[in-house]
């Protein structure tokens, strides 16, 4: 039997993974940075940088200057840099060896859950005070970098990509207006960078003022830089075990923003800030995203007001259902209260959340608000020439027709997404059964929709107060895969496991 050459750039894609990696020593000098300061173990950082520069030097070694970054070489580029820097995200857990993070599948969850902005952990209430400052800073950075930081510094290290820069910023921002900002690709990539670091420093000011005010005593400058970073990339870790809920309400209200701009198109925003506002402040898929965070806020008050075991106040129903609802909306995964104790009104409506997500070209999760509108506009249109069968009703959204190959493309991705979805809540249960560890149906679903749509808390013992440290190995393995797998719109890693992308 004859075997069909690849036909991959196989060495392309090592060379952007390899400068990836060398690159990723710079914001592990911040965690060592902060070792430094309060004079703790700089070990498993120095270890850490050392690993990943020798890997990244390796990768650089084997590239070929004559093979060029394709379509197919960036689809490659991508799984791997995603699945490469968790992997090396996971050692300084594995070097402090302290915690459930001590043992090998554990640092990886962490460290995955992180990179992938999921915010689901592993760690319990002992873990937060085990571990260092210095640590729990690297699990706020690593989900900074996931938020926009991987592909864009991938493109921007990368000064004359081109077509093979636009087709990895497609691939995560799902957007074709990227490549429009500027003649080149590398410029749009520092553009939308530096908009990513303003955002994180305005929230760094905002929550350490509030700090100095009075009004949050306990947000230091520490826990402020620790926020910002989550907040923006709507990731949801916190180096407080209570999460949001720590802090005073007013840090509460001022997080809300954050993460509902954090889950807006950046390229849009980047418009709205150079003098074109109308085209955020007209875009219809925003109109849907806003509208469903005040839609979910108001229901969830109104479910709590009349909920005759909560005893909150006005403000307090309020504020815990809107920061609630934008957090699980926005794929942020914070907690300023222990929702799985909710009504079960309230947590469904939470539970539905999970599959909407904010704006296409976010650093948000799940299925995306502009796959909902487009699906809802074309069921509406089927309705329409059910009556009409004659007519031809293009779908719309702000104006422009969606390619009918598009509108295929997003029904694809939506029945994959809930086959994948039904697939794992099934393997929870069972695999949860055969270990003696018998889940509920609901908080099982939770935990499966919470770990592949990158959501972060789910229901139960993975709740918001929770951990998922109970969950059997071989689960925890397989949410790995699958948190891997969302985040990066799945296709970029299924399309890896065909022959026909390697041969054909």
């Amino acid at each position: 039997m004859a075997f069909s050459p690849v036909r991959v750039g196989w060495r392309a894609s090592l060379d952007l993974a390899g400068q990836v990696l060398v690159y990723l020593a710079v914001p592990l000098a911040f965690p060592l940075a902060i070792a430094v300061y309060y004079g703790e173990s700089v070990v498993p950082f120095v270890a850490t940088i050392a690993v990943t520069l020798t890997i990244g030097s390796a990768f650089r070694y084997l590239s070929d200057p004559d093979e060029n970054l394709g379509p197919r070489e960036a689809f490659f580029a991508v799984a791997l840099i995603w699945l490469l820097v968790a992997v090396i995200g996971a050692i300084p857990f594995l070097v402090v060896g302290v915690g459930t993070t001590a043992h090998p599948v554990n640092a990886m969850f962490e460290a995955m859950s992180g990179l992938t902005t999921t915010g689901a952990t592993v760690f319990g209430d002992g873990d937060f005070a085990a571990h260092s400052r210095s640590v729990l800073m690297w699990r706020q950075v690593i989900q900074w970098l996931g938020g926009l930081g991987i592909l864009i510094l991938a493109t921007a290290v990368l000064s004359e990509l081109g077509v093979g820069g636009a087709q990895l910023m497609e691939t995560e921002t799902q957007t074709k207006d990227v490549n429009k900002l500027t003649p080149k690709i590398s410029e749009t990539a520092q553009l939308i960078w530096g908009l990513y670091v303003g955002i994180t420093a305005l929230a760094v000011v905002v929550y350490y003022g509030l700090g100095v005010s009075g009004l949050a005593p306990n947000m230091d400058l520490y826990n402020a830089i620790a926020h910002a970073f989550t907040s923006v990339a709507t990731a949801g870790f916190s180096p407080e075990a209570e999460s949001m809920g720590a802090f005073a309400p007013i840090v509460q209200w001022a997080a809300i923003p954050f993460m509902l701009v954090g889950s807006t198109s950046f390229v849009l925003l980047y418009l709205f800030i150079n003098g074109e506002p109308g085209r955020l402040l007209k875009n219809q898929e925003f109109h849907f995203y806003i509208g469903v965070f005040v839609l979910a806020s108001a229901l969830i008050s109104m479910l709590l007001a009349f909920d005759a075991e909560i005893n909150y106040g006005l403000e307090e129903t309020v504020r815990h259902a809107a920061f609630n609802a934008a957090s699980i909306l926005t794929t942020t995964g914070y907690a300023s209260a222990d929702f799985a104790l909710w009504s079960p009104g309230a947590t469904y409506v939470l539970f539905l959340l999970m599959f909407i997500g904010g704006m296409v070209g976010s650093t948000t999760c799940s299925i995306k608000s502009l796959r909902w509108l487009v699906a809802l506009k074309s069921f509406r249109r089927l309705l329409f020439t059910s009556i009409h069968p004659e007519a031809i009703r293009p779908i719309r959204i702000s104006g422009r027709p969606v390619d009918e190959n598009t509108i295929r493309d997003i029904y694809s991705y939506l029945l994959l997404s809930i086959v994948i979805f039904v697939v794992l809540t099934v393997f929870i249960v069972a695999n949860n059964e055969r270990v003696g560890a018998p889940i509920g149906v609901f908080d099982a679903m939770g935990a499966a929709a919470s770990t592949f749509l990158n959501i972060g808390p789910a229901f139960g013992e993975a709740g918001p107060y929770g951990t998922y440290d109970g969950f059997p190995m071989s689960t925890k393995v397989v949410m790995i895969v699958l948190m891997w797998i969302g985040r990066i719109e799945i296709i970029p890693v299924l399309v890896l496991f065909t022959r026909s992308f390697w041969t054909s």
